[in-house]
């Protein structure tokens, strides 16, 4: 299935599910990097979700021929269906492409069964259900075995495939320039000059802002060499290098011209440090082609994105350097069409919305610079660029560009021809067409007169009338007179050279005269005058300053005028310039001496430079000017006074330089040390040292040297020595003494001051030191070849020789196995072996003084022919895992005799996926066969692979087929403690810590939030792989709610509900009143506590306490409103109340009421009856206090209630979603004195809705309704229960 396919499947899938849901198209970010998910609701509904991945496939490298594996999983409710596709092509092919899905490790994977190299491309992946669809990306990457090359062409020769000579890898890269330093040079200029020529140099300095490089050109030489040296090793020939240029086509191309050493050389092509792939077809982004020894680079559509900085390779040799910038510019007015005649010039001119130092003019098929057919200018602003065509022809016919970065702007050229000039020439072919006819006609009647003698005049005259009867040429050009073909030109001649004036006419016989300043001129005056048929010259030999002025030549009433401009520049005479070139050579302490005669226009400027730094007069420099010589002295030279001299010489006409060389002759400096010792025997000691830094300017002939014995204040003459080599010998020393040498150097100027050596001892007894790297080179049952490496200290003598030991395996004796002699090679064969016996080998090195110590002994080696390396392990297979660690088995391979030999041991390597260099975890084989593996990266993708090898060599590595993930075997989310708080009760200020254990893997990913959104950032969360802690350090009262901690990874995800309420203890209601309505009760009201309305826990208990007993007792409860009413109240009693506000953490203080009582009286009952009046009070139904809307969490209790009134007394219904709830059992339904209440015990999901109480009487009907929402649905919640006081006329109801 094709990438297009895949998109054109998910967008009917969209369009199917749009026929039910709303049609949108709403673009999501996933947690997974790169992966983008596109919703299709407006709206998702409760427990279903877009598709995402949570685990996307994962960039593939590998080699040709190989299996590949994409693997991905996918999470969203309704499951997702995945399909695969790629950018260039399909994977419907069951022969390369199977996608099947693996239950067990919840995959989605794609396998590749062979890959080749055009299977490396951009897989897709696609995920989507009906509510949407999600899609990720992962690149195949094939790295070519080998180099294959196309089938002949129809020529017979082979044509190359440049895209596979590249090296092709993951992610390649080159060694990053230094970045650019404030003050310095950026280093990518001075890499574009390495590689652009000479005449590039001005343009690529001005695009880096350096207006003069010339102080440049000493560092880039000695650059440039070096990269010609390093080229030189892989390029026979590079030049006709051409900077990157954006073409008329859109591409962007750059070339050379080079020849390989090797043809099969990889030639490869970089962007930014980074190797690019590239093609040998246009439809490639970036392509190559060779033609010969041309190779053309190019970019296809160039875009802002293809900025960077280019570099060829050959293979790991750069060979070209570019810079392609695309500056954001647009054309403001752009280049038009232009007609114009021959010889004129035309114009095309653009303006641009930012300033460019410069833009690309250029025609379909090639580039135009700045020269003699091309002016090419821009403005100050750098915004107007222009284009001049200079003396145009019928070939300059055609399309022109203006390129701007990747932006172009195209205009054609029309040059129409001259009719004036077509005139005159139409009017010179047909003089020559009368010409040749008249000259016809002449000879036709010579013949005709010659045949015929007798015809008479009348015949002749008849004969002449009928030749000029009709005219010749017919008369349709008029005579325009004579013109000017070329006209004269403004001349600039230095003194005393040669000046030519010359102009074309366009008649041969046409006269002329010339005029200087108006003045008529003639051969008189010292000019020579030429005309050579149209042609006409004036010459002036040698030219003179009031020769400067404007010359005319006038002909036939046309004449063309001319400056000649005379110019004086420094001259200096050739004699004297070859004197001055030669070396001045002197001794030190002598007077150097220059002098140089010149001529030129005044005023001169003169200046004396030596090693480019000006030189001034001053005590040792003496310098004397006039107007015809500048003479130069140095006073008293030293040697470091040698060096470049050099003479400017500088007027307003030019600039001359001249240079010279001072070379000053002296002794040398001392021999340079440290002195090395090359031998220090019993009786001579050898050394040498480094000859001197200066030679003075001549060769060292000899070194004198003198010694001292160490102790003795004498120096003794020891003669000299050639100074062509820096060392002696001095065999005339007594053993055990020490000496001092010194050494002088000497040429024919002098001898140096001395080198004084350190005390050199002879006849000291040293030994050598250790040979080392003794190795087995190759064993055989009857011998063993060794080798080894001489010792780094020779203890001060040669090395005669060596002791090579041997011992058998069980044994302690070393026995000497060279009895000969000692052994002058560092190798030698061992055959005085058994055949399976086990040997171990050391050497010692010896030198004049004796033996030195053994080497360390090499590996046991046994004497047996060599063995076959072994095959591949079998079985492998991963026993166990975890974030830093994993385990293997393996079965050892099979021992097949003369093929497959027995394996002695096994390497274990691991190759992150995104390397492509393998890692050996155990450096010494091991010979079990299992490993684990330490130090890996938590969740990171490794490739695997067991080597078995023996001494024979290595075996074929076995690996997995797929790679193998650090982690854990998954385990969904789940909560560890049993008995976990639900509910926690805190003091306001005190420090809340929640500890949840959880057991997941892989990691998993931590939400803590508070009310369904995320913790405020003072609250502390430490979370591990086995538990989370929230901690707030000082908690307030906001700090109240419900907590939810959710942990989720790739299995599944879970959460739990955590209620935390932040209070204090509650401060005192206010004073408490009572009032006597009916007797035998007492009504209680007292204002609220301040903590009302901070906590909506809080309510209230009554306490009383009678003159009778004297106990307190609780007669009220968890009231919620500040009034009570108290009944059983007796006569002739004294009854004291207290009223508390009540929390979560306790009783306040009470607020006592004044004392209450009633008095009994006795006396004579009397009745009294009162008249009756009749008394109606009768009343339709009515509420007091309606129903009030309310939130309860699940799982808690829920209580509602209202007060009604009504004569009779109503009758009350109540209903749930317009469901009469009076018979239902799960409903706790009240009505006391005209307060109706509703007690839900456990609030779940279906309790959710609206309630309405309805009351009723003969008198009429109202209804009162409120909605519950039920809050943290699918969590198990708990809510300590509480009671509600209703208040009623006379009477309570707990």
């Amino acid at each position: 299935m094709t990438v297009a396919g895949a998109e054109k499947g998910a967008t009917v899938a969209v369009c199917t599910y749009s026929f039910l849901l709303l049609t949108v198209a709403i673009k999501k970010r996933s947690r997974v990097p790169g992966v983008m998910i596109t919703q299709c609701v407006e709206e998702l509904p409760a427990g279903k979700s877009t598709p995402d991945f949570a685990r996307k496939p994962m960039p593939v490298t590998t080699q040709e021929g190989k299996k590949v594996f994409f693997k991905a999983m996918v999470s969203g409710e309704p499951a997702p269906a995945v399909t695969w596709g790629r950018k260039k092509g399909e994977v419907d092919d069951p022969e390369k492409y199977m996608a099947r899905y693996d239950e067990r490790a919840q995959e989605h994977i794609l396998e590749i069964l062979c890959v080749k190299p055009d299977q490396a491309d951009a897989y897709k992946c696609f995920a989507t259900n009906e509510y949407g669809m999600a899609v990720c990306t992962a690149t195949l990457n094939v790295i070519e075995v080998g180099l294959k090359k196309k089938a002949k062409d129809a020529n017979g020769q082979a044509s190359q495939d440049f895209r596979k000579m590249l090296k092709k890898t993951v992610v390649v890269r080159k060694k990053q320039l230094p970045p650019k330093k404030d003050g310095e040079i950026d280093p990518k200029l001075m890499e574009l000059l390495i590689c652009a020529p000479k005449k590039d140099y001005e343009k690529i300095c001005c695009d880096f802002g350096v207006t003069d490089f010339r102080w440049l050109l000493k560092r880039l030489n000695q650059l440039k060499k070096e990269t010609q040296d390093e080229q030189a090793k892989v390029v026979e020939q590079l030049d006709n290098v051409k900077q990157i240029e954006v073409q008329p086509n859109g591409r962007a191309e750059f070339s050379l011209d080079m020849k390989l050493h090797d043809p099969n050389s990889a030639i490869n092509l970089y962007k930014d440090g980074t190797m690019l792939p590239y093609g040998d077809d246009d439809n490639s982004k970036h392509s190559l082609k060779k033609t010969g020894t041309k190779y053309l680079f190019s970019i296809k559509d160039a875009e802002p994105e293809d900025a960077g900085f280019y570099q060829v390779d050959v293979e790991d040799t750069n060979v070209l350097t570019t810079d392609f910038q695309v500056p954001a510019v647009e054309f403001i007015a752009k280049i038009k069409d232009v007609k114009a005649f021959e010889s004129e010039d035309a114009i095309f001119q653009c303006v641009l919305s930012t300033p460019l130092n410069r833009i690309t003019w250029s025609k379909l098929d090639s580039s135009l610079e700045h020269g003699d057919k091309y002016d090419i200018t821009v403005s100050d602003d750098k915004l107007i660029h222009t284009l001049r065509v200079k003396d145009c022809k019928i070939g300059d016919n055609g399309e022109y560009y203006a390129i701007a970065g990747i932006t172009s702007s195209c205009a054609s050229l029309k040059v129409e021809e001259d009719l004036a000039k077509l005139a005159l020439e139409q009017q010179a072919k047909l003089q020559k067409q009368k010409d040749d006819l008249e000259a016809a006609r002449r000879a036709q009647a010579e013949k005709e007169g010659e045949e015929d003698e007798n015809k008479g005049n009348d015949a002749d005259d008849k004969k002449t009338k009928r030749v000029r009867a009709g005219p010749l040429v017919p008369d349709t050009v008029r005579d325009r007179g004579v013109q000017f073909v070329c006209g004269l030109s403004d001349t600039v001649a230095n003194v005393g050279q040669r000046a030519e004036l010359s102009c074309k006419l366009s008649s041969d016989t046409s006269e002329g005269r010339w005029y200087k300043n108006e003045t008529l001129l003639t051969s008189e005056d010292g000019v020579t005058i030429i005309k050579d048929g149209a042609c006409h010259r004036l010459v002036i030999d040698c030219c003179k300053e009031d020769d400067a002025a404007v010359y005319c030549f006038e002909a036939e009433g046309r004449k063309s005028e001319a400056a000649l401009n005379i110019q004086d520049p420094p001259i200096i005479d050739d004699d004297a310039l070859g004197k001055f070139t030669k070396p001045v050579i002197i001794k030190a302490g002598e007077n150097a001496e220059w002098k140089l005669p010149f001529s030129g226009g005044a005023p001169m400027t003169i200046q004396w430079f030596k090693d480019d730094d000006e030189l001034l007069p001053a005590l040792n420099v003496k310098i004397e000017t006039s107007a015809a010589e500048s003479k130069l002295r140095l006073v008293k030279c030293q040697r470091n006074d040698g060096g470049e001299i050099k003479i400017r010489i500088k007027n307003e006409f030019g600039t001359t330089e001249v240079i010279s060389k001072l070379i000053v002759l002296d002794k040398p400096t001392p021999p340079q040390g440290p002195v090395d010792i090359m031998e220090s025997a019993v009786t001579s000691v050898e050394f040498k040292w480094k000859p001197p830094k200066d030679s003075g300017g001549c060769p060292v002939t000899n070194y004198v040297l003198e010694r001292q014995q160490v102790g003795r204040n004498k120096w003794s003459d020891l003669g000299e020595i050639p100074g062509s080599n820096p060392s002696y010998k001095d065999s005339d020393v007594n053993p055990g003494r020490k000496y001092c040498y010194r050494i002088r150097a000497k040429n024919a100027e002098g001898i140096s001051d001395y080198l004084q050596t350190e005390d050199i001892a002879a006849g000291v007894l040293r030994y050598p030191g250790s040979p080392t790297a003794l190795k087995v080179v190759s064993a055989f049952k009857d011998c063993i070849n060794l080798a080894w490496c001489p010792p780094c200290d020779t203890g001060g003598t040669k090395i005669v020789g060596y002791n090579l030991e041997k011992n058998k395996k069980g044994t302690n004796y070393w026995s000497l196995v060279n009895q000969g002699g000692p052994i002058t090679d560092t190798k030698y064969a061992v055959k005085d072996v058994f055949e399976g016996a086990a040997y171990e080998f050391r050497v010692s090195a010896i030198n004049l003084s004796g033996a030195g110590d053994p080497s360390i002994p090499c590996d046991t080696v046994i004497a047996r022919d060599p063995m076959k390396p072994p095959g591949k392990v079998t079985d492998l297979k991963l026993t166990s895992s975890n974030y830093t660690t994993f385990s293997l088995a393996w079965t050892k391979p099979k021992d097949m005799k003369g093929v497959e030999d027995e394996a002695q041991g096994y390497y274990v390597e691991i190759r992150p996926i995104e390397n492509l260099e393998w890692t050996r975890c155990n450096a010494i084989p091991i010979t079990l066969t299992s490993y684990t593996v330490h130090g890996l990266k938590a969740m990171a993708s490794y490739w695997v692979r067991v080597i078995a090898t023996n001494y024979g060599g290595n075996g074929e590595p076995h690996g997995f087929d797929s790679y193998v993930i650090a982690m854990p075997p998954p385990v969904r989310p789940k909560f560890k403690d049993r008995n976990m708080k639900t509910f926690m009760v805190v003091r306001s200020g005190n420090t809340v810590r929640l500890n949840i254990n959880f057991e997941a893997s892989p990691l998993p990913q931590i939400v803590w939030q508070k009310d369904g959104t995320p913790v405020s950032k003072h609250v502390t969360i430490t979370s591990s792989d086995k538990g989370s802690q929230m901690l707030i350090p000082t908690s307030e009262r906001s700090d109240s709610g419900i907590y939810t901690l959710i942990v989720k990874n790739i299995v599944g995800q879970e959460s739990v509900n955590v209620e935390i309420r932040v209070t204090d203890d509650p401060k005192p209601p206010g004073p408490v009143e009572l009032d006597q309505n009916i007797p035998g009760t007492v009504t209680l009201s007292w204002t609220s506590s301040p903590d009302e309305k901070r906590d909506d826990r809080l309510h209230y208990m009554v306490s009383m306490r009678d003159s009778f007993k004297r106990t307190w007792r609780t007669v009220a409860d968890n009231l919620f409103n500040n009034k009570f009413t108290v009944i059983n109240i007796m006569s002739g009693r004294e009854y004291y109340f207290r009223v508390f506000a009540k929390n979560d953490m306790g009783l306040s203080p009470p607020s006592e009421s004044p004392v209450f009582g009633t008095i009994s009286q006795k006396g004579k009952f009397k009745v009294n009856m009162p008249e009756r009046k009749p008394l109606d009070l009768q009343s339709p139904p009515s509420f007091i206090v309606p129903l009030k809307t309310r939130t309860a969490p699940q799982g808690y209790e829920s209580y509602m209630s209202c007060a009604v009134r009504g004569d009779p007394a109503p009758r009350v219904t109540w209903y749930h979603n317009n469901i009469s709830l009076n018979t239902n059992t799960n409903y706790h339904v009240t009505n006391v004195c005209g307060v109706c209440s509703l007690l839900i015990l456990t609030v779940g999901p279906r309790d959710n809705g609206e309630y309405k109480v309805v009351i009723e009487n003969k008198l009429g009907t109202a209804e009162s309704s409120m909605t519950l929402a039920v809050r943290g649905i699918n969590t198990c919640m708990r809510f300590t229960g509480f009671f509600v006081w209703t208040l009623r006329n006379g009477s309570s109801e707990q």
